[in-house]
């Protein structure tokens, strides 16, 4: 990312994130498909990589990031040359041969960033960071993982580019499987300090907002 967010200075101590109702589902849905598909190609002896990301959008109120809707946008993880060079010169060399792989990381597109962000302004609203998914990529490809345990805490390619995005919040949707199940850990995270090379990745604290406290009047039950 080249854009850099001043919703927060890079002083201020890592704030609640609360999720409004049903802002994750496409996402969630996607990441579940993409899970379904990376198994069934370890069943079949085709391995695939999921991939799934996504730009976060919402305000800062009462000492919360209130995240209030989700924003796809492309991504040019394979095709931008600056990008590429990026991975071949700096990202492979510190963090490993498997990003290598182009499903491996993701970049967004500045145009459609910049797009995003005018949108975003126009409903009052700010781009709070991003969402994406890790899997455990060392049950259905290991050769791939090449010993890396995938959580829904950052990788160090992860708070690399948490650092230099600068976004406030972070968000890792983590699948695995419990035998024939499916399941979901989410992990919300505030950058290191840009100047700081050795600074790590805050954990912030998510909540799952259920809507309103006021009880709808046809809703409330006779005394």
């Amino acid at each position: 990312m080249v854009l850099r967010s001043d919703v927060l200075p890079d002083t201020a101590p890592a704030p609640l994130v609360l999720i409004a109702p049903g802002v994750l589902d496409p996402l969630l849905d996607d990441a579940l498909s993409q899970y379904r598909r990376a198994c069934d190609g370890s069943r079949r002896g085709e391995p695939y990589l999921p991939r799934c990301w996504a730009l976060l959008l919402g305000q800062m109120d009462q000492g919360a990031l209130r995240v209030q809707a989700l924003r796809w946008a492309g991504n040019v993880r394979e095709s931008d040359e600056a990008v590429l060079e990026e991975f071949a010169e700096v990202i492979v060399p510190c963090f490993g041969s498997s990003y290598t792989n182009g499903r491996r990381g993701y970049w967004c597109d500045p145009a459609e960033l910049l797009k995003i962000i005018r949108e975003a302004e126009a409903q009052g609203l700010d781009v709070l960071g991003s969402v994406h998914m890790h899997a455990d990529m060392h049950r259905f490809w290991p050769e791939h993982a090449n010993g890396q345990l995938l959580s829904h805490r950052p990788t160090a390619m992860d708070e690399y580019l948490f650092r230099n995005g600068g976004w406030p919040l972070n968000m890792i949707c983590h699948l695995e499987s419990f035998g024939d199940d499916v399941a979901l850990s989410v992990g919300a995270w505030a950058p290191p300090v840009f100047e700081d090379e050795n600074g790590r990745a805050t954990a912030m604290e998510v909540r799952l907002s259920l809507g309103s406290s006021s009880v709808p009047v046809e809703s409330r039950r006779p005394e």
